[in-house]
C-alpha cells in the first residue's frame, strides 16, 4: 500500500505573489467599475484630487494674504490640503467597502484585507501623482519654490500613506459592524480638519496648546512635509517617535479587526 503523503504548504514567497496578483486584479476592477472605459477613464484617479486641491488653493490664494508668518500661502495650502485629501478619500472609500464588494469574497483567494488594500492603494497613488503634478505646476508658474529636502517630503507622504491605510482598515471593519459608524465617520472627516494641520502650523499656536495638535499623526505628517518643503525658512514641530508608534498601533489594531470581520459580512 502507498503511504499517504502530506502536500507541502506553499512557501511565503508564493503566497505573497498570489496575494499581489489578487490585489492587482482588484485594483484594475476598481478602476473599471468606478471610472469606466470611456473619456479619460482611470486618469480621474489623478484628476479628482487635482481638482479638489487646485480649487481650494486658488480660493485661499485669492482671499488670503500672499504670505502668512513669512510663508507663501499657495505652498501652505498645497502641502496641507493634499495629505488631508488623501486621508478623506481613503476613509470615504473604506466605509461599507465590504458591502459593495461582498460577492468577491466567494473566491477563496480574496480576503477583506485585499479589498481595502486595493481601494486604499488606488487613492494613495492618485493623490501622490496629483501632488507631483500640482507641485511641478505651481513651481513652473512661480507660486512655489522647489522643496528644500525631497527626502523629508517623501517621508511625510510615506507616513501619511501608512496612516491612511491604517484608518481605512478600521473604518471598513467598524462600518460593517454598525451602521451608526458610517454616519459618524462622515461627520468626523469634517470635524477633524482643524486637527489635521492642513491650514495651520503647530508653531502658530500658543505654546500651551501645541501638544493638542501634535497628538494627531496627520498633523505630524503634514509638519514633516512642510519641513522638507520650506527647510529652515519655517519653524516646524513634529515628533517622529510618537508619529511612528502611534501610526503602527493604529495599523496593528486595524489588521486585528480586519482579520475577524469576515464572519460579520453579509454576502448578498
Amino acid at each position: 500500500m502507498r503511504k499517504a503523503t502530506c502536500k507541502p504548504s506553499p512557501s511565503l514567497w508564493k503566497s505573497f505573489c498570489l496575494q499581489y496578483k489578487v490585489i492587482h486584479a482588484l485594483v484594475l476592477r476598481e478602476i473599471h467599475t468606478r471610472y469606466g472605459r470611456e473619456n479619460i477613464g482611470f486618469l480621474w484617479v489623478i484628476g479628482e484630487p487635482i481638482l479638489f486641491c487646485a480649487g481650494v488653493t486658488i480660493v485661499w490664494t485669492a482671499i488670503r494674504p500672499a504670505r502668512e508668518h513669512g510663508l507663501g500661502m499657495t505652498t501652505l495650502v498645497v502641502t496641507g490640503y493634499l495629505p488631508l485629501t488623501m486621508w478623506r478619500h481613503c476613509l470615504g472609500r473604506a466605509v461599507k467597502a465590504y458591502e459593495a464588494n461582498g460577492s468577491l469574497l466567494f473566491h477563496r483567494q480574496v480576503t477583506p484585507f485585499d479589498i481595502i488594500t486595493a481601494r486604499t492603494f488606488l487613492e494613495i497613488i492618485g493623490t501622490i501623482m496629483a501632488a507631483i503634478i500640482l507641485h511641478c505646476g505651481a513651481i513652473a508658474l512661480g507660486y512655489m519654490k522647489p522643496p528644500a529636502d525631497y527626502g523629508l517630503v517623501f517621508l511625510g507622504y510615506f507616513y501619511q500613506s501608512v496612516f491612511c491605510f491604517a484608518t481605512a482598515l478600521l473604518a471598513a471593519s467598524l462600518s460593517e459592524l454598525s451602521d451608526l459608524v458610517e454616519k459618524v465617520i462622515s461627520v468626523l472627516s469634517y470635524l477633524s480638519i482643524p486637527l489635521s494641520g492642513a491650514f495651520i502650523m503647530v508653531s502658530w499656536l500658543p505654546l500651551k496648546y501645541q501638544w493638542i495638535l501634535l497628538l494627531s499623526p496627520m498633523a505630524n505628517n503634514t509638519e514633516i512635509i512642510r519641513s522638507g518643503q520650506f527647510g529652515i525658512a519655517a519653524r516646524v514641530k513634529y515628533d517622529l517617535f510618537y508619529d511612528t508608534w502611534s501610526t503602527l498601533l493604529v495599523l496593528l489594531i486595524g489588521i486585528m479587526v480586519t482579520s475577524n470581520v469576515r464572519k460579520h459580512i453579509e454576502i448578498v
